[in-house]
């Protein structure tokens, strides 16, 4: 893909935003926004996502996060990513969901359930993940590919799982040969420069 086009798609997608940071990106062919989404600055979507309101509803994302191919994200009433937080493909994220266990009538006609989605900063959510509503996720949270959350994560944790568990601790309990090898790796390589710095 040329700049030209690169430039031109960001340009026309960024109108849709209820309100967008600098320097947002958006390289992608087809990008589906209707209602309020709010972009911090530095923001990147790629191809065929779909970020969608109802009513009231509001959808915020922090500094440098965004969401890789054919992620739906839908918000009735809130759903709010923290900043440096990656959304990996075809995952879906609902503040909305229908009522299933308790009842015997059929799905459509239970009734809904809206509730807040709240992702923390610096979290990794994998490829095919289903985050429900009410879900909240600690800053620097891990969730495995193909997980399905139903509980709230903690900060620093790594969840897996359908429906997802606790599987570690990013911080605790790190095996000493581990975190040598760590510790020499950055000795080694350091850490990569922010090239958004200004």
């Amino acid at each position: 893909m040329n700049a030209i086009v690169r430039t031109y798609r960001t340009w026309k997608h960024g109108l849709k935003f209820a309100r967008k940071g600098k320097h947002c990106r958006f390289p992608g062919k087809f990008l589906e926004v209707d209602g309020h989404v709010e972009l911090g600055d530095y923001c990147r979507f790629r191809n065929n996502v779909v970020l969608r309101t109802h009513g009231a509803g509001k959808i915020r994302f922090g500094d440098r996060s965004g969401c890789s191919y054919y992620c739906i994200v839908e918000a009735t009433t809130l759903i709010q990513i923290g900043s440096c937080t990656g959304i990996a493909e075809f995952t879906v994220i609902r503040d909305t969901n229908h009522l299933v266990y308790g009842t015997d009538a059929h799905w459509r006609y239970t009734p809904q359930i809206a509730e807040p989605v709240i992702i923390g900063d610096h979290c990794l959510i994998g490829s095919r993940v289903y985050i429900g509503p009410g879900i909240t996720i600690g800053d620097g949270a891990v969730v495995h590919a193909g997980s399905i959350v139903t509980k709230n994560i903690g900060p620093y944790e790594i969840w897996a799982g359908a429906p997802a568990r606790f599987v570690a601790h990013r911080t605790k309990g790190i095996p000493p040969a581990r975190m040598k090898q760590y510790l020499e790796l950055v000795e080694k390589y350091g850490v990569r420069e922010d090239r958004y710095i200004e």
